[in-house]
């Protein structure tokens, strides 16, 4: 039996790409003239927001004081293992280093943090204080000098009081009441009295994603990223309704939002089918106003015959986050090789990764875990190389430069290495 689609969605996440760049292009233009008079009026058009910009030192703390202390305690406990993981990742990241290539020709790399980061937080219908921990913690670890966050005002007030207080306890220097377009566009021109940043980091809604795609090569950032996604592997071991339940804790993030089952086990597939929507239907209203269409629309099961098959499926759509509910989880660990993040075993679960358990949740989709990963301390630092070399060397090198040059057409190229030949008393 080849791979068979049991569930087919009818949209695919680029589905609405289009509409959506087209409107997000106009505003930036626009803002990039007004500057701050213009990220004022989206706001007040957009979050209903007049009040102050750039939250203030009284502004924190009172944030703080409105965070039940359970919730400190857990957003510490988060902050702690996003930390730690942060700090692992540097050390195994390679070192500074030269190297004698040749006699005479020394190379090397220095590794420098980028200096000013920019991290957007959502905060429109749900108030993620997991992504303040996410984006600002490993630049902090790497050593960015300068962070400037954003997050979309809750209220007259401005943003979550719960974001605001993990933006100040993981290190932001700066906090501003903004969302959206207006908030990647204020990040990236420099205003408010802010520099410019040099990188963007953070998830967010359709319109958030495409304002950093347009403004990639002004700004770096971190990844292209879409509408979250989850896929889940399962044989016929695979608790049922525990693959169901995770499917639906995603679909819930927004309508877009794909959930993927690929299984060798028809009894699990037909399960999932029937029993999601009666999950998403015990929902309150605002996820289950996501989860539905959701589901509906974007949700897809693949049967399959071998778990090689489902392997190979899975690589295909190189999901955001891939969970493995199968027997044998080394072989899976060593054999799948495109995703965001992988979660191995029942025990642990998408949502785990996405709240506190030390991985960063700011993962690639669309299929972009074919060729990277997500974010984590190296992303905050700049791979500089340089060179030196002595008038000897130049005897070999600059002869072969300079020969390369006139071979490849670049004359003006090839006579850097002569001048330098004939300084140092070599010939041609």
């Amino acid at each position: 039996m080849a791979v068979k689609y049991l569930k087919k969605a009818i949209k695919t996440p680029s589905t609405d790409d289009h509409k959506t760049r087209t409107s997000v292009q106009k505003i930036l233009n626009d803002l990039e003239k007004t500057r701050e008079k213009g990220v004022m009026e989206i706001s007040k058009k957009f979050d209903k927001y007049e009040g102050e910009v750039i939250v203030s030192k009284e502004k924190i703390e009172e944030a703080g004081r409105k965070v039940d202390q359970k919730t400190k305690d857990d957003i510490q406990f988060a902050h702690e293992r996003i930390k730690k993981f942060a700090e692992h990742q540097l050390k195994h990241l390679n070192n500074n280093f030269e190297v004698e290539i040749s006699k005479g020709l020394i190379a090397g790399q220095r590794l420098i943090p980028i200096d000013t980061v920019g991290c957007y937080i959502p905060g429109g219908r749900y108030a993620h204080i997991s992504s303040a921990i996410m984006g600002i913690t490993p630049a902090k670890v790497a050593g960015v000098k300068t962070i400037i966050t954003a997050s979309p005002p809750k209220d007259k007030n401005g943003a979550n009081p719960g974001i605001i207080y993990a933006a100040n306890l993981c290190g932001a220097d700066v906090i501003l009441n903004l969302g959206g377009i207006a908030a990647i566009a204020s990040l990236t021109y420099g205003c408010f009295g802010n520099p410019p940043v040099d990188f963007l980091v953070g998830a967010g809604n359709q319109y958030v994603a495409e304002a950093k795609r347009l403004l990639f090569g002004k700004v770096g950032i971190d990844l292209f990223a879409g509408p979250t996604e989850i896929a889940i592997i399962a044989d016929k071991k695979a608790d049922k309704e525990i693959v169901a339940a995770d499917i639906v804790g995603q679909a819930e993030h927004g309508y877009n939002s794909p959930g993927w089952l690929i299984t060798t086990d028809k009894s699990v597939a037909d399960y999932v089918i029937k029993r999601v929507p009666e999950l998403i239907k015990e929902l309150p209203d605002g996820p289950r106003s996501s989860a539905e269409p959701a589901w509906r629309d974007f949700g897809e099961v693949v049967l399959c015959d071998t778990n090689e098959e489902m392997a190979t499926v899975s690589d295909k759509y190189a999901p955001e986050h891939l969970e493995v509910h199968a027997e044998n989880l080394d072989w899976w660990l060593k054999r799948l090789k495109n995703y965001g993040s992988l979660f191995l075993g029942e025990e642990t679960t998408v949502a785990y990764g996405d709240k506190c358990s030390g991985p960063n949740h700011i993962l690639p989709t669309k299929g972009a875990g074919r060729y990277t990963g997500g974010l984590y301390v190296g992303k905050f630092i700049k791979c500089l190389t340089f060179q030196r070399m002595s008038k000897d060397a130049n005897k070999i090198v600059g002869a072969t430069a300079a020969r390369l040059a006139r071979a490849e057409g670049m004359e003006a190229h090839a006579r850097t290495g002569d001048i330098r030949l004939k300084k140092y008393g070599h010939s041609k």
